[in-house]
């Protein structure tokens, strides 16, 4: 099994926690405004391997306190749910981010005891989902099923969006906060333009926008925050 990205140390990805972040390649979406397009075919360039990566653990112990993993879409790759257990067997936790488009992978690793923490993205309201993940003929139930599932809180989670201007309005935050009403956390990310993006001519929100789409939702979560501006 092979690792095609690693950042070694993050304050940030996995709150509460000192950890690393593990990135793999595979995506089933094609979010036009996505970070990470470089990892979308599962042939991406690898940098290690499975047993690179858990050395690599094995001596950041007591440096480190969890791991992230991220893509891509991790539950695309097949052996993740061994490579998890032998993390957690190193004594890690796991976090996991996910676009909930495999709900079955999804609970098989929570029922496990295998992730800690699972952040899964809510593109935008079901009725532009298709158009915001790039894909015509998107399949929503699945996605509906992780979030029904994380929602009945088997494990800590949050879910959140990254904010296009071009692809997110008011009304769909108003849609969004029905469709998660009751969720513990969700967390709106400004859009930041990069080269590796799939096609240009995206931008992020103002910071009023942004704090007006959060105000929308805020009575539907327990948690509603702004990263990135």
């Amino acid at each position: 099994m092979y690792i095609h990205g690693l950042q070694k140390m993050t304050l940030l990805d996995f709150p509460g926690r000192v950890a690393c972040t593990v990135f793999l390649a595979g995506c089933n979406l094609r979010c036009p405004f996505c970070h990470n397009s470089e990892l979308i075919p599962m042939t991406a360039e690898p940098i290690m391997d499975d047993k690179e990566l858990i050395e690599f653990l094995k001596k950041r112990k007591g440096l480190l306190d969890g791991v992230a993993f991220t893509g891509g879409e991790p539950l695309m790759t097949p052996g993740v749910s061994d490579l998890f257990a032998r993390i957690r067997d190193l004594g890690y936790p796991i976090k996991l981010d996910t676009n909930g488009c495999f709900p079955d992978r999804l609970r098989s690793v929570v029922d496990a005891g295998l992730i800690e923490y699972v952040a899964m993205d809510i593109k935008n309201s079901p009725e532009r989902y298709a158009e915001t993940s790039g894909l015509p003929k998107l399949d929503l139930a699945p996605i509906r099923e992780s979030v029904h599932f994380l929602l009945d809180n088997f494990v800590d989670y949050e879910f959140r969006t990254t904010v296009v201007n071009e692809l997110h309005h008011e009304d769909d935050f108003v849609t969004i906060g029905e469709w998660i009403d009751g969720a513990k956390q969700y967390y709106l990310q400004a859009f930041k333009d990069r080269d590796s993006v799939i096609f240009e001519g995206f931008s992020a929100p103002s910071e009023t926008q942004m704090s007006r789409f959060a105000q929308i939702v805020r009575p539907h979560v327990g948690k509603v925050e702004i990263r990135g501006l």
